[in-house]
């Protein structure tokens, strides 16, 4: 994939993670420093650099470095940024989001179709393809892994519908990143959260505002990242007994349960939750659990940016991408058509797209790097639902598609 034309090599991991870090940082500091890239957002500094870095070749599209980011990074990130909030807030916010998280769901499932049956004479293995993309576009890369199992998809054929997925991921985190500056869609759409901040910010850079210096002692240190791990650590294993006790191949409801209780971020949003409501006192009393959790946060927007490989795309996969394309466009029309018809938010209709296409990660991610802290927990929740569901509609379009193949 690349690795061996780079600048760096993919097992240089210093190096590597000091890009990585260090750019992370740079997008930070600009966000916070300049009101032009505070309205451009330090997310898409760092994916943009990230993608400006793979493309020509500086640093390598896969590294056992990235992985670590995956694995490690991004767990500890969901507890430390739960650490301040309240599980019926939490509670209110996610019965909203549900509902449109399913009808842009909806929207996952039409484009789907839609783009099946416009390129099914021009791309093979379409249905495999639109398999794994349609789980994929409804709860994340989890999905489009088990897919690629379920169908024993080609080793080729999953790498170009990966890269392409990759692109289309990016592209579409910087249309949604971007709509919140749009007067047409402020116009259009109800923005509590982004009126709140506003409000009581007072600056022309909210980001500045909001991330303004506070008190943190070396004990709050300690207790945060003490407490992030201890919760990884026991949710990821209660998580992998669970998914151990139930067979893979039950029956359906067995199966949902096992999606449930034995899903790694599933049981680390709700166990962090559960221990928030238990002892608020002792994690109120922790300072800088959000500043370490988005910095964190940070150093994954400049990962996902990394395999956008358009020279691989132009090269491999140009009508794949089309595909995807079709399938995300139809989701953003149906995510913010009924959106409106409903009257959801714009920040609620902007997370439930995101965390179809990209999962609930990147939908919370979107959510602290636009300071909209109130849904950060409730788009996790409701976003890793989207695992569970996704298996079974990329299973069923798989199984339909392959009989009108």
């Amino acid at each position: 994939m690349g690795e061996a034309t780079s600048l760096i090599h993919p097992e240089n991991y210093w190096v590597l993670w000091a890009i990585l870090i260090g750019w992370a940082a740079v997008a930070i500091i600009l966000e916070q420093k300049y009101s032009w890239a505070s309205k451009l957002s330090g997310a898409i500094i760092a994916l943009a650099g990230a993608m400006l870095l793979s493309n020509t070749g500086v640093i390598p599209l896969e590294s056992p470095v990235y992985d670590t980011v995956w694995t490690y990074v991004v767990p500890l990130a969901i507890p430390l940024l739960l650490f301040q909030s309240n599980i019926v807030k939490v509670w209110q916010e996610s019965k909203r989001l549900l509902l449109i998280f399913l009808i842009s769901t909806v929207g996952t499932i039409s484009g789907t179709i839609a783009a099946f049956f416009i390129l099914r004479e021009f791309i093979p293995q379409l249905n495999y393809i639109g398999a794994m993309l349609s789980a994929s576009y409804t709860g994340g890369g989890v999905n489009f892994a088990a897919m690629a199992t379920r169908f024993d998809v080609p080793q080729d054929t999953v790498s170009a519908t990966v890269v392409a997925d990759n692109l289309l991921m990016v592209l579409y985190f910087f249309v949604l990143i971007t709509i919140p500056a749009l007067n047409f869609f402020r116009s259009k759409f109800g923005t509590p959260h982004m009126d709140e901040l506003e409000k009581n910010g007072g600056s022309d850079n909210q980001a500045s505002e909001y991330w303004k210096g506070k008190e943190i002692s070396l004990q709050d240190i300690a207790k945060a990242i003490g407490t992030a791990f201890v919760i990884v650590a026991v949710s990821f294993s209660l998580a992998g007994f669970f998914s151990n006790l139930i067979p893979e191949n039950s029956n359906v409801l067995l199966s949902i349960l096992r999606g449930i209780i034995g899903d790694d971020y599933l049981m680390l949003t709700t166990l962090t939750l559960l221990s928030v409501a238990m002892f608020p006192k002792y994690f109120e009393s922790i300072s800088g659990s959000q500043e370490f959790g988005t910095f964190f946060i940070y150093i994954f927007f400049v990962v996902i940016g990394v395999p956008a490989s358009i020279p691989m795309i132009l090269q491999n996969a140009p009508l794949i991408l089309v595909f995807a394309a079709i399938i995300v466009f139809i989701n953003m029309v149906i995510s913010f058509g009924f959106g409106r018809l409903f009257k959801f938010n714009l920040e609620e209709i902007i997370l439930a797209s995101n965390a179809n296409i990209g999962g609930p990660t990147t939908a919370a991610a979107m959510a602290i790097s636009r300071g909209w802290t109130k849904l950060v927990g409730p788009i996790l929740i409701i976003g890793t639902l989207g695992y569970i569901i996704g298996n079974y509609i990329g299973t069923s379009l798989g199984l339909w598609f392959t009989s009108l193949m």
